[in-house]
């Protein structure tokens, strides 16, 4: 739609151009005017201000009635299309603002990411390719319209710091957001507004400096990620287990990868009061590696007689697809 636009603009340009270059050139070659003179007939002539006697030679008023014609069809037509151009334009934006807001209304369950960056939208990429529903907020408008629209991502223009802006990306019907705003005072507007807002929100920030780790968790941010400390962890984790990694990134035919996720049972659960035994995981590949008690105890390597209840978070491993499909069912 865009481009589309952006090339008829040019066309309709280079015509209003070529028609003043015609009628600079004629003005001249039959009059006695200067190129300047000649440009200033072509130009009132064209857009219907006025005109001035061009020469009473029948050549002269010959190229005066045709140019006339021609010019005043083309200049109409011209600011006709670029007039349409601009209110398509507006429409197509006030249309999808309206579509996107009625999108925003219906979610739940979904995820926030304040901050457009490098990190905000690898995170988006992320929950993409594993189709889960999120919204990017950020103040950045030609950003979000350059990551989203192509990718046909939902979003939230304004500051991730307004209350208004986060209740608008559906912060009270969210299972959880992520900040990663620039700066560590940013991001701890955000979390405290966001704890504030949703008290059982599960909320990830990201902190540039190791002094705001503190005072994110205190804030009420679930978990605070350190770019630098989760790097450096990871290389040593590379250089003591090279293996590891090669083994989390193996991929199947289709191409899916391998996921360990946490889920939750709730209260329609199929697998209440079920020992593991007894449930279809192994028929899903999918392998239960640890369960946390809705009371905080942990069990690590649970055995098949071990009983799932309601309120327990199962901590599966597998491929992407089977665990995604595993997290709608259970819920």
């Amino acid at each position: 739609m865009v481009k589309s636009g952006f090339r008829q603009s040019l066309i309709i340009a280079a015509l209003l151009l070529s028609l003043t270059a015609v009628g600079t050139v004629g003005f001249r070659l039959l009059g006695e005017d200067s190129w300047l003179d000649s440009l200033y007939l072509a130009i009132i002539t064209l857009t219907t201000v006025g005109s001035r006697d061009a020469g009473h030679d029948p050549a002269s008023m010959l190229f005066l009635i045709v140019y006339l014609v021609i010019g005043l069809s083309i200049f109409s037509y011209s600011a006709f299309q670029l007039g349409q151009i601009i209110v398509n334009a507006d429409l197509r934006r006030m249309l999808e603002g309206r579509r996107m807001q009625r999108e925003l209304n219906d979610m739940a369950g979904h995820q926030i990411v304040c901050g457009a960056g490098r990190m905000g939208a690898a995170i988006c990429e992320y929950l993409a390719e594993r189709n889960q529903p999120f919204v990017l907020v950020d103040r950045n408008l030609e950003l979000l319209q350059s990551l989203c629209h192509e990718r046909q991502w939902r979003y939230v223009h304004g500051d991730a710091t307004d209350d208004d802006v986060l209740k608008q990306a559906g912060i009270e019907r969210a299972a959880a957001l992520a900040t990663t705003l620039s700066t560590d005072a940013d991001n701890l507007y955000v979390v405290l507004s966001a704890r504030l807002l949703s008290n059982g929100l599960q909320i990830v920030a990201r902190a540039s400096e190791t002094s705001a780790v503190q005072k994110l968790q205190r804030a009420g941010a679930s978990r605070v990620i350190s770019p630098f400390n989760s790097g450096a962890v990871k290389m040593a984790k590379l250089m003591l287990s090279p293996r590891i990694e090669d083994f989390l990134e193996i991929t199947d035919e289709s191409g899916s990868d391998l996921a360990l996720v946490e889920i939750l049972i709730g209260e329609d659960s199929p697998y209440i009061d079920k020992t593991l035994a007894e449930t279809d995981l192994r028929h899903r590949e999918v392998i239960i590696i640890g369960i946390r008690r809705h009371d905080g105890k942990h069990i690590i390597a649970p055995g098949g007689q071990t009983r799932v209840h309601q309120g327990d978070s199962l901590f599966a491993f597998g491929k992407s697809a089977s665990v995604q499909v595993l997290t709608e069912e259970v819920r």
